[in-house]
């Protein structure tokens, strides 16, 4: 009788290969993922962060990566062993899930305590620059925002002033009070912060936008690209 050749180690680590270049295949939120530690990673070297930093920003790295894979093996091994719904199976998955989110969210924890420092120092500069811009301001590149974003959608023939079309008037408001906040918000320790919240907020219209299907990605991207740019031209052009 003869016997099954045990895989050598080279055929071990192609295995390994190969379910990790079938999940990138086959799973949108490990794409997302690969894309987003790649994005850090440039930013780490060009912030030039501590090795300390950089060593735990590659345990986070790996800790949503892995937890990914995971959830993706749990999943395949669900379906494979369930063949009608089962509410332990549902459940099985759910908690596969919930370990990729908290990975996540640890990951945002570890990158803000690193980032942070190193993006308020080289923006303080540009900041102080435009922080004593009058209030006025703000209301007009409010103002100027939803104008622009009407004209766009007159000119395109697409939605309403609110509903629907490019841009998306919701998502330029939104980013429009974000860049409004960053910049005349007073010299303080806690500028980056509050920036920041104003940014996961408007992050978070935008979402909305989309999901409840009245916007496209791309309307929501260019509508923030126009608010955001509008205000900083004008408090660059008048502040």
């Amino acid at each position: 009788m003869s016997s099954q050749r045990s895989p050598t180690l080279f055929d071990s680590f192609n295995y390994a290969a190969e379910g990790i270049i079938h999940a990138l295949r086959t799973q949108r939120n490990l794409w997302i993922h690969f894309t987003i530690a790649a994005a850090v990673l440039v930013a780490a070297v060009a912030f030039g962060v501590s090795r300390l930093e950089l060593m735990v920003l590659l345990l986070a790295i790996t800790f949503v990566l892995v937890a990914e894979l995971v959830n993706t093996a749990i999943e395949a091994a669900v379906d494979v062993a369930s063949t009608s719904f089962d509410p332990m199976a549902k459940l099985a998955k759910d908690i596969a899930a919930g370990a990729v989110l908290i990975a996540a969210l640890n990951a945002v924890a570890v990158g803000y305590l690193v980032f942070s420092g190193e993006v308020a120092d080289r923006s303080s500069r540009f900041l102080d620059r435009l922080s004593d811009a009058p209030a006025e301001l703000t209301l007009v590149s409010l103002a100027l925002t939803v104008i622009l974003v009407i004209a766009v959608k007159a000119y395109t023939g697409r939605g309403t002033p609110l509903r629907g079309g490019l841009p998306s008037g919701h998502s330029a408001v939104a980013f429009a009070g974000w860049m409004a906040m960053t910049l005349i918000l007073d010299d303080s320790s806690h500028r980056f912060l509050i920036s920041s919240l104003a940014f996961i907020m408007a992050l978070l219209v935008a979402q909305t936008r989309v999901e409840t299907g009245v916007h496209s990605a791309s309307e929501v991207a260019s509508g923030a690209a126009l608010g955001a740019l509008t205000t900083l031209v004008l408090f660059q052009a008048f502040g």
